[in-house]
């Protein structure tokens, strides 16, 4: 047990340990391209069905989730992806763009990426521009999403409205439910640190950070 990881509770513990025994569980014959895209579909599958069974519970209590596809808010602030899921993503984007696609979605990483790399860290949380991936209103990479996208599920638009429009004013923040942010960041915590230690070198990047890095190379 880590020094971070004494400091959870029991929940806590309980989340990561699914993500660190969900990417052992795929990566026990060895690590490759296949067993760990198979393993970051499994982790992406875990992760909605327990937002699936959390958005029913809240709609149970009368707690509206106000998610939904073209309400596309939370897709101008930065998002942050580790670099397995970068690399699943970019494969899903060789798989499904044609090159003027992805020529397009290269050119609008780089045109952000040469903003937000010159902004503190303060600067970069109130920024507000599309993502690279935005399409129409609309994730263009919906099912491929980093975990980060997939546990934003706010209760409140017109709070989601507030903090894009009034990102320095301190009380506009998104109305978000807790437990999956803190569920999905916990599981993707211990699958991290399972990749880790069968030698994956793991890093986070903002998405429009990362994905420069992927056209470049």
């Amino acid at each position: 047990m880590t020094e971070e990881t004494k400091k959870f509770t029991e929940n806590d513990r309980i989340f990561y340990g699914d993500g660190y025994r969900l990417a052992q569980s795929f990566l026990k014959e060895g690590l490759s391209n296949q067993s760990l895209f198979a393993a970051i579909e499994s982790l992406y599958s875990t992760i909605d069905e327990l937002n699936d069974s959390i958005t029913a519970f809240a709609e149970r209590q009368n707690m509206k989730i106000a998610c939904f596809k073209g309400c596309h808010w939370c897709c101008h602030q930065a998002v942050y992806a580790n670099s397995y899921e970068l690399h699943f993503l970019s494969e899903y984007l060789r798989k499904n763009f044609n090159p003027e696609e992805l020529n397009e979605v290269a050119k609008r990483s780089v045109q952000k990426y040469a903003v937000t790399s010159e902004l503190n860290e303060h600067d970069i949380l109130n920024y507000k521009s599309p993502c690279p991936l935005l399409k129409d209103g609309a994730c263009s990479v919906y099912s491929a999403r980093p975990v980060a996208c997939r546990i934003y599920l706010s209760t409140n638009l017109d709070s989601c409205l507030g903090f894009y429009n009034h990102p320095d004013h301190e009380t506009n923040y998104p109305q978000l439910l807790d437990f999956p942010l803190r569920a999905g960041r916990l599981m993707n915590e211990g699958f991290r640190a399972a990749l880790k230690e069968t030698g994956v070198e793991t890093a986070e990047f903002r998405l429009e950070e990362g994905l420069s890095i992927l056209f470049k190379n």
